[in-house]
């Protein structure tokens, strides 16, 4: 008899997942952003913090269940690359209901949050304490506190990254399952090679 190991895949291993450490990031950084900075009575408090949850979990939950769905993995790192487009456009949104400028790819302080690579709630908290500390006239902050302003520009940045690499795991995640098949195949396949056996 097989011994699974051809039936099944590995499952799991979403924590060495750049998508999920960055999206993870993304979920920490929202949490703080909405207790600061939106109403609490606003339901864009939970649309946000939802929202990136969601990022998190789908890419953690399609991982898992890759051992034996790579049809659901796929679906599910899908719903999480969604979910932080919907998360970005709320950051987005505070920027441009507060008057706030989004910062375009040659502003300074964006140009160095790029440069620094950012993966970690203390690399983000020292890039926000350097860039309080920079007089960048550039920086428009509108109707909204400036520290508000680095932050959901940050967060911009951050989404950039996440999204570029799940967009790129996607795309992997269906060649494979172009080339390999789901696991109804498999268990033909291993059926076919055992019943040859007999």
């Amino acid at each position: 008899m097989s011994d699974g190991k051809q039936l099944l895949f590995q499952g799991g291993g979403y924590r060495k997942l750049k998508s999920f450490q960055l999206a993870q990031l993304c979920f920490d950084i929202t949490v703080r952003f909405v207790e600061l900075y939106i109403p609490k009575n606003s339901r864009t408090v939970d649309q946000m913090v939802q929202a990136a949850r969601s990022g998190v979990q789908n890419i953690a939950e399609g991982s898992v269940a890759s051992a034996t769905s790579k049809k659901t993995e796929l679906k599910l790192t899908n719903v999480a690359r969604a979910s932080l487009e919907e998360l970005r456009l709320d950051f987005e949104d505070y920027l441009r209901q507060h008057s706030s400028a989004q910062w375009a790819k040659d502003h300074p302080l964006a140009q160095e949050f790029i440069k620094r690579r950012i993966s970690s709630i203390q690399e983000f908290r020292e890039f926000i304490r350097w860039s309080l500390q920079q007089k960048y006239e550039s920086v428009n902050v509108g109707s909204c506190p400036l520290q508000s302003v680095i932050v959901a520009n940050s967060v911009l940045l951050l989404l950039n990254s996440t999204c570029y690499f799940l967009d790129r795991q996607i795309i992997r995640l269906a060649t494979d399952f172009e080339k390999e098949g789901g696991f109804t195949e498999r268990i033909y396949k291993v059926r076919l090679k055992e019943r040859s056996k007999q």
